[in-house]
């Protein structure tokens, strides 16, 4: 097991311009020189960006008046902290990605369910990030210059945020650091520049009345726009451990989840933000050009910077770490090889999805799939946390990685059908009632009255039959510490042996 190793001397952190060396092995203990606090920048500064934003004006889009999508909004960021916090837990203990981590709970290989959802939420947030902020820097271009907006136009900027980030996400982590450290200042200024720049134009008291309810009342539309700002902190649910692995192991725990509140507290920011200048441009079809055209001219130039920039923190934030986790189930692939070959994989979907076959809508939808899949999952990694008492053999999680099979973690080929099934079985129910008009309609869509009841279905979905299944078929006491299981029981049997393939 990772455990803190008194005595240990930390090496320096690494130079800023040095191509990161650590994959998915265990962090050895003299090299885990972050703390709570860089954890909270990574966070913070990957949706620090036009892309939150962009999910704040939602509330407003679909009719709610402007202290109405306050309210949803701080509800669902609320919501969805409290769901994501546990997850920096596990990458002090292991030392490695919260995909790896996941062999404890679903099983060696099944953690593999864990790399499909970081790899297609990597794709879908590196996309919309690029898009959106693409869009922006072309939109006050054409509102500050005589540029015309054009393909080639749209190609170029693309392909200048899509390369910077593969550029940061290669150096690796302190590279990326160092660019979250200048989004999170950066960013929060210019945007909070906002009150001068609409100081005459923002009316708090805006309230477009009952009839703009786009789900035909109050309640189904606030759930709603409270989902999607829920959904912006679960989908940093994969990621996590990306960052926190750099944690040393002592960490207390209560700094590691308040680290993630702290973080997902100040993205509020851009989320009020994005609800208070969607009043200003509410009923026009881009929320981003017409929030341009609205503006200031000397804003409008400084919007250039803040889409620059979250563009390509949200971009590396996603990227990062879909090359890590590349490595971690093609182990012949290095992080560096995996995130190049990944990252121009996605920069060609990102172009031709959007220029030539506007898949905007389709990857909202996809989102939208991705975190009703995503949610089930952290609830199962946190309740077997709890379950294991916060017990993770660091060792056992990497038999996969290193061509090996046995060890703690092996359960039935490698694979623990109980968190696996609760997984599958409260996906395909949470998409059964999901709502994603007009790519993702479930047959049971309508059985809410209107409310998106998906997240609630996969989530209480997740809790009964992961639970239900531990009672019925209890895991083998190895998986456990000495100290035992809580609350669930366990079988007696022996460690399977550690052996090569």
């Amino acid at each position: 097991m990772s455990s803190p190793k008194p005595g240990v001397v930390l090496n320096a952190a690494p130079k800023t311009t040095k191509i990161e060396t650590h994959g998915i092995a265990t962090i050895p203990h003299e090299d885990r020189t972050s703390g709570w606090f860089d954890l909270m920048r990574m966070q913070f500064g990957g949706a620090n960006t036009f892309a939150t934003a962009l999910f704040g004006s939602v509330a407003v889009s679909l009719g709610l008046s402007f202290w109405q999508a306050v309210a949803a909004v701080v509800l669902g960021v609320a919501v969805g902290t409290a769901v994501l916090a546990p997850m920096g837990l596990y990458g002090p203990r292991t030392g490695t990605n919260n995909a790896v981590s996941s062999g404890a709970i679903l099983g060696v290989k099944g953690r593999i369910a864990g790399s499909l959802l970081s790899f297609l939420t990597a794709v879908a947030f590196y996309s919309i990030s690029v898009w959106v902020g693409g869009d922006a820097i072309v939109g006050a271009l054409t509102r500050i210059t005589d540029v015309s907006d054009s393909t080639g136009l749209r190609t170029a900027i693309y392909a200048a945020i899509g390369f910077t980030v593969i550029v940061v996400v290669t150096y690796g982590y302190q590279f990326m650091l160092m660019v979250n450290k200048i989004a999170v200042i950066t960013n929060t200024v210019l945007m909070l520049l906002a009150f001068v720049a609409f100081a005459g134009s923002f009316d708090p008291s805006y309230s477009p009345g009952p009839d703009a309810y786009a789900l035909g009342s109050f309640w189904p539309t606030f759930v709603a726009a409270a989902l999607v700002a829920m959904s912006n902190p679960i989908s940093f649910g994969a990621f996590l451990g990306d960052w926190s692995r750099y944690i040393p192991a002592d960490t207390p725990q209560r700094k590691i989840i308040g680290a993630t509140f702290l973080a997902q507290g100040l993205t509020l920011v851009p989320f009020l933000f994005g609800v208070a200048t969607a009043t200003l441009v509410f009923g026009e079809e881009d929320y981003v050009v017409a929030l341009i055209q609205v503006s200031p001219g000397w804003y409008a130039a400084l919007l250039i910077v803040v889409a620059f920039i979250g563009g390509m923190s949200t971009g590396t934030t996603a990227l990062y770490g879909t090359g890590l986790d590349f490595s971690s189930v093609f182990p012949r692939f290095s992080r560096v090889q995996s995130t190049i070959g990944l990252g121009a994989v996605a920069f060609l979907f990102i172009v031709t999805g959007r220029l030539f076959f506007d898949l905007l809508e389709v990857v909202n939808a996809f989102v939208g799939a991705i975190l009703v899949t995503t949610t089930p999952w952290i609830v199962i990694m946190t309740l077997g946390y709890v379950f294991r008492r916060g017990f993770i053999d660091a060792d056992a999680v990497q038999v996969f990685n290193q061509k090996k099979k046995g060890g703690r973690y092996w359960f039935r080929d490698g694979v623990n059908w109980r968190a696996m099934c609760a997984w599958l079985l409260a996906s395909v129910l949470g998409l059964l009632f999901a709502s994603f008009p007009p790519i993702i309609v479930g047959p049971f869509a309508d059985l809410g009255g209107g409310m998106d009841l998906s997240l609630v279905v996969a989530v209480v979905s997740a809790v009964i039959l992961y639970t239900g299944l531990l009672f019925l078929f209890p895991e083998p006491d190895y998986a456990y510490s000495d100290r035992g299981s809580f609350l669930v029981p366990t079988r007696s049997e022996p460690v399977p042996a550690v052996i090569d393939e």
